[in-house]
């Protein structure tokens, strides 16, 4: 059996940036380990299955399709990254003649929607909750040392920990940090944290005019950094938009790769994260 298969480089907009997803396109279901199998083969941060729901849909024509997303140690509830690199595949490749698409997956429904250059996810809002910082502070320690930290947040449902810096820290500070991914996964947390998140505010002034910086660390998961991270800006998004008081916002991820997103919250509950996002590879997996 042979798969499709394509790299794709999310939240860029030119190869080699941004955070590269693999994604494979199923015309019915595979066996559950070899989902697991084939995303350690190709072994990036997510692999994403597309799923045909209806044996008389097809790629090109289709709305609706299941969405599973696989690291290469597990399956994860929520991937922004691999659901843009999804809808890339089905309106760059295969000329899906939709201008929405709906992903049934573990977070419910998702949709992803052409907007110029753009694909913007219609993605769930998921809200931290103020963390006490002495309950994980040798976690916290071990991500920022000894660096100010100004708020710390949990997130239930994505199991994140979210670390705001000082407001006197500045980006290059951020991109700086030295994290070791088993001094984390060292630290103590009784299994309520799969990733932890550092957040700085950003600089208005600055051309682009980011409103904040983060950087995703996520060894538990089998990724000891996310290069961007859709998923924890359904986190920060809330966050963020109620410290800056605005609901439209740009953000950018630090990795050594970087990327760019636009983040909007929406009066339903839910919020829009927008990203561009290149093809670099195709070809067939064989099975």
């Amino acid at each position: 059996m042979e798969l499709p298969v394509f790299t794709v480089d999310s939240f860029s907009s030119g190869p080699f940036s941004g955070n590269p997803a693999a994604v494979c396109l199923l015309h019915s279901e595979l066996q559950d380990d070899l989902y697991q199998k084939i995303a350690a083969e190709m072994n990036l941060s997510e692999t994403a299955f597309i799923r045909k729901l209806n044996p008389t849909d097809d790629f090109h024509s289709g709305a609706r399709f299941g969405l599973r997303w696989f690291t290469p140690a597990t399956e994860v509830p929520l991937c922004g990254h691999a659901t843009l690199a999804s809808a890339a595949v089905l309106f760059t490749v295969t000329k899906n003649s939709n201008q929405t698409l709906t992903f049934e997956t573990l977070s419910g429904a998702l949709r992803a929607r052409l907007d110029g250059d753009y694909i913007v996810m219609d993605l769930p809002i998921n809200e931290p909750i103020a963390q006490d910082p002495k309950e994980v502070k040798e976690l916290i320690k071990a991500a920022v040392g000894e660096l100010t930290v100004q708020d710390v947040l949990y997130c239930g449902s994505l199991k994140k920990i979210i670390v705001r810096l000082s407001d006197t820290y500045e980006r290059h500070v951020l991109e700086s940090l030295k994290v070791d991914p088993q001094s984390l996964m060292r630290c103590e947390t009784t299994g309520k944290v799969k990733s932890l998140v550092v957040t700085l505010k950003g600089n208005p002034a600055g051309q682009p005019a980011y409103d904040f910086y983060s950087r995703n660390f996520a060894p538990w998961y089998g990724v000891p950094e996310d290069p961007v991270t859709g998923s924890s800006h359904t986190v920060l998004g809330s966050y963020w938009a109620e410290k800056l008081g605005k609901l439209k916002m740009l953000a950018f991820q630090c990795s050594p790769r970087g990327g760019e997103l636009k983040v909007s919250l929406r009066e339903d509950g839910r919020v829009d994260v927008a990203g561009r996002a290149v093809i670099v590879l195709q070809g067939n997996l064989r099975l």
